[in-house]
């Protein structure tokens, strides 16, 4: 199969798996271990794909399925390691993860786009010429600073009082809910910019260099995520947990299904800025329509789950749904199989 065919087929198979797998627990389960798991599973899934390029080389001489299967297990076990230290490095080792750990598990992701992708594993690269090393470092790099950004940025003083409360909460800068929706918005203005493939910035060869690349690149995202959040949440008021769910989350998942799975070859024959307009409003258009499909399905699924606060029951679903069981298993079948069986393997 060629693309974009086989990017849709591909992409149907893994939400398909998704769903099933989402079927299989309640709500509560479904939102407290389970998908604190998966949450593990994409920091590394991230570093193994963008910086081993999901060919590391003590793995370069297997064929498929064998490669993403050791990719598949070997991911597993840094997640079953990563998971316990996680929880008690944010949630007080309590199980199941209330809200505060969970916000943790989340902003790892976005930590660990911003050190592979943004800044391409510099400086880590860098000091270690092996490429295993570098990466492995970097992932624990993420962690490192994500529980930095966590400690100083986050507070949880709302919900004092609270069952889920932790007296170990951080008492950052800005309200939890804010400070994580923002984190991840964050995200999706990296994702922005890889649409238009870093134009403008290719036309200015003195910031294509780490770390000035990484630098400028985040703060491009940062100032695209800042107007999202503020027209969306300070001016219209929307609530946050809305916004993310409505905006960053369908658009982040939109994207993942243009650049990865059809592998951006919608408009491969535009040139930018053109091809990086085009391909926002698809990844808009098609995170927007995955998202309400999911909705749909979720009484069917899941179970009727009320919106809105307190519980935002609902929201926590979709999101979780989307980005922390879909997204892995999306990018699972894509990387780390290369589409196997959809496609032949690559010599």
């Amino acid at each position: 199969m060629a693309q974009p065919g086989l990017g849709i087929a591909a992409s149907v198979v893994a939400m398909a798996i998704s769903l099933a797998f989402v079927s299989l627990f309640d709500f509560p389960s479904f939102a407290g271990n389970v998908t604190f798991f998966t949450l593990c599973l994409i920091p590394m899934q991230v570093m193994a794909v963008v910086l081993w390029g999901a060919n590391p080389p003590f793995l370069a001489k297997m064929g498929q399925p064998a490669k993403g299967l050791a990719l598949l297990a070997l991911t597993i076990v840094v997640a079953a390691v990563v998971f316990p230290l996680a929880l008690r490095a944010a949630g007080e080792g309590i199980s199941p993860p209330g809200p505060i750990p969970a916000h943790f598990a989340i902003i790892a992701v976005p930590t660990t786009f911003y050190l592979c992708v943004i800044f391409g594993g510099w400086p880590f690269n860098t000091m270690f010429k092996n490429p295993v090393v570098a990466g492995l470092v970097t992932l624990v790099a993420a962690y490192v600073v994500t529980y930095i950004v966590f400690r100083v940025f986050f507070n949880y003083d709302f919900l004092r009082g609270a069952t889920v409360y932790l007296a170990s909460a951080p008492q950052g800068m800005f309200m939890g809910v804010m400070a994580m929706v923002f984190y991840v918005t964050i995200l999706a203005g990296m994702f922005v910019v890889i649409h238009f493939d870093l134009w403008p910035l290719t036309t200015m060869p003195a910031v294509m260099k780490q770390p000035v690349l990484g630098v400028v690149w985040l703060i491009v995202a940062i100032v695209l995520a800042a107007i999202a959040f503020q027209i969306g949440v300070i001016s219209m008021g929307t609530d946050p947990m809305i916004f993310l769910t409505r905006v960053t989350v369908p658009f982040i998942f939109g994207t993942i299904i243009v650049l990865n799975m059809l592998q951006n070859s919608l408009f491969a024959k535009m040139t930018q800025p053109a091809k990086g307009v085009a391909n926002v409003i698809a990844a808009a258009a098609i995170g927007l329509a995955l998202a309400a499909a999911y909705g749909a399905l979720a009484p069917t699924v899941t179970g009727a789950l009320p919106s809105g606060p307190p519980g935002y029951e609902y929201e926590i679903w979709l999101a979780n749904a989307l980005l922390s069981v879909t997204f892995p298993f999306l990018i699972f079948l894509a990387a780390y199989f290369g589409f196997w069986p959809l496609a032949k393997p690559a010599k």
